[in-house]
């Protein structure tokens, strides 16, 4: 059973409907106790980093959802779901992340449009399981102001004024800053990836 975790925001209902497209069960968890059974885990994510992880403390579940990640349980953060779990982020610079990756999530700088929306393009910088058989440089959506930065996880970029991780995978852990579930045929491919790897 596929288990999102529910913290009272996010992409819940377009999320939903990825996997049903795929065809896949799954159910809303709220708690703790729905983190520890959990067999297959989604965090999905939209709006303020610091909104995000005070959600979760307040639910009491940080701990909980740390000990699933490190306990193996494969997991997939989308967007905000992916900055989170990194160290800190500009976004809320006293609010601290799962801690997860080393390094603070940044705010894109320059003259270019904030926050980045739109059709962009990856560059896989080592071999990807989520992006198996999406075929080379895919074009993914993106909605985000703020960037996760390349390290030995990533396993592709995407440039925005900027190199970021675009996605990362270590072991049972990985992340997409893009929205697959807004991002057609190529975003369920990489969401049916996730669920058979």
């Amino acid at each position: 059973m596929i288990s999102i975790f529910d913290y009272g925001a996010g992409n819940l209902r377009s999320v939903q409907n990825t996997l049903g497209a795929l065809g896949a069960e799954y159910e809303l968890i709220r708690d703790a106790e729905g983190l520890r059974r959990a067999t297959r885990l989604i965090l999905p994510g939209v709006g303020h980093f610091g909104q995000m992880m005070r959600a979760l403390d307040e639910m009491q579940v940080r701990g909980a959802l740390i000990e699933t990640l490190r306990a193996g349980v494969p997991f997939l953060g989308i967007c905000l779901g992916l900055q989170a779990l990194f160290t800190s982020s500009e976004e809320a610079p006293e609010v601290q992340g799962l801690g997860i990756f080393e390094g603070q999530v940044k705010r894109f700088q320059g003259d270019m449009r904030i926050p980045h929306m739109g059709w962009n393009q990856l560059e896989l910088v080592r071999p990807s399981r989520l992006l198996q058989g999406t075929g080379d440089k895919p074009f993914v959506y993106f909605a985000h102001s703020y960037y996760a930065p390349v390290i030995p996880a990533t396993s592709a970029i995407c440039e925005y004024a900027v190199p970021y991780t675009a996605v990362l995978e270590q072991d049972n852990i990985c992340g997409v800053q893009c929205h697959p579930e807004k991002s057609g045929e190529l975003g369920l491919k990489i969401v049916r990836n996730f669920l058979e790897s």
